[in-house]
């Protein structure tokens, strides 16, 4: 199997999870977002992109995309998006697939009215066509919901980076717009993820937004146990607060 294969096999096997239903679809809204990011894209000559996970198809992408790279557009009219995939910088094409799971992994365990406010910010880099490798950044959310609050649209901007050091590293970054607060990506050197059982259920009920009186109610056991498996997880994760923990347990995969 080839690298670019087993690339597109992360993503779209961890796509098979959704499962939706044609009814719970309005693809009208497709059609006027369509309309609005273009406009939006001759405005600011971003790159934007539409990705359908029902369809797991890429079904929008700006006219200028291939533009701010120097690209004309029968450079990428028969390949289409896959064009773009195949000129990410080999060393960040497998880190952004995985970055790409670890996110909607994240928006998944949000609560419904939480998950269009965050958006995952990276900055990699794409060859460009006078073959040198430029640095872009990519804003990547939630840009619509079926009836039942899956995640189904999915919107990216991407704009060329002010840094264009050669050297410098894939950087992610996930952020709740709304409120301006920086959600950790990267979990610290010192997480080891090596949970209990019993530190696991705790975690997915504080996920579920019990508090620690109710855990204790929950699982028959007492206050202090309750709080004692708390401080381990954190310890564990290298987090700061329940909301760190739960965010780097999602991201690993751990929350299930």
């Amino acid at each position: 199997m080839s690298e670019q294969n087993s690339i597109e096999e992360i993503f779209y096997k961890f796509l098979q999870q959704y499962n939706f239903e044609e009814e719970d679809l309005d693809y009208s809204l497709l059609d006027q977002h369509k309309r609005v990011l273009q406009t939006l894209s001759d405005i600011g000559n971003s790159g934007v992109t539409v990705f359908d996970i029902h369809t797991r198809q890429v079904v929008f992408y700006s006219m200028n995309f291939g533009a701010l790279l120097g690209y004309a557009p029968s450079d990428y009219e028969e390949k289409g998006h896959r064009f773009f995939e195949s000129i990410i910088h080999p060393d960040e094409k497998l880190t952004l697939s995985i970055n790409g799971v670890s996110a909607l992994k994240i928006f998944n365990g949000l609560e419904r009215e939480e998950k269009k406010n965050h958006k995952l910010i990276q900055e990699y880099r794409m060859l460009s066509a006078h073959g040198k490798y430029m640095r872009l950044i990519e804003q990547y959310q939630i840009l619509e919901l079926d009836k039942k609050g899956q995640i189904w649209l999915l919107v990216s901007f991407v704009d060329l980076s002010p840094n264009q050091e050669e050297n410098s590293a894939l950087k992610s970054q996930l952020i709740n717009f709304k409120t301006g607060i920086i959600i950790p990506w990267e979990a610290p050197e010192k997480a080891t993820y090596e949970l209990t059982r019993r530190e696991l259920e705790v975690l997915k009920l504080v996920k579920d937004g019990y508090l620690s009186k109710e855990i204790s109610s929950r699982l028959a056991i007492s206050l202090h146990t309750v709080n004692t498996h708390r401080q381990r997880f954190l310890e564990k994760l290298g987090a700061n607060n329940s909301f760190e923990a739960v965010t780097f347990a999602s991201r690993y995969g751990l929350l299930g």
